[in-house]
């Protein structure tokens, strides 16, 4: 058979215990309890406690990185701010200067 949901084995295994309702009904309720606590186990939940725990943590945990990444951009604006970028401007000669040193012979200014 091919494998089934956990909803539907626990409803097969709760029909098959119910078949047998002539049996005692503390038999009968401690079956269930087995067929519902297994299916619990298999579908690997958390306690509520576990839960809060973990919601908590994560919440900590983002409020952290929210405070990190604006320490990032705060760094990342002052190194930008203390970078001076070469401009153009500062490449460039002027155009008399140039052309006074690359030919010989003419009398400088």
């Amino acid at each position: 058979m091919a494998s089934q949901d956990p909803i539907s084995r626990l409803a097969q295994q709760l029909g098959e215990r119910l078949q047998g309702a002539a049996q005692a009904p503390e038999e009968l309720q401690k079956g269930i309890q087995q067929v519902v606590r297994g299916a619990f186990d298999r579908l690997e939940l958390v306690s509520r406690e576990d839960f809060d725990i973990l919601m908590d943590v994560l919440q900590r945990t983002r409020i952290r990185v929210e405070a990190l990444e604006q320490q990032v951009a705060a760094l990342e604006k002052a190194l930008a701010a203390r970078e001076t970028p070469v401009t153009q401007a500062t490449l460039t000669l002027p155009e008399d200067a140039g052309k006074d040193a690359d030919e010989p012979g003419e009398a400088k200014r």
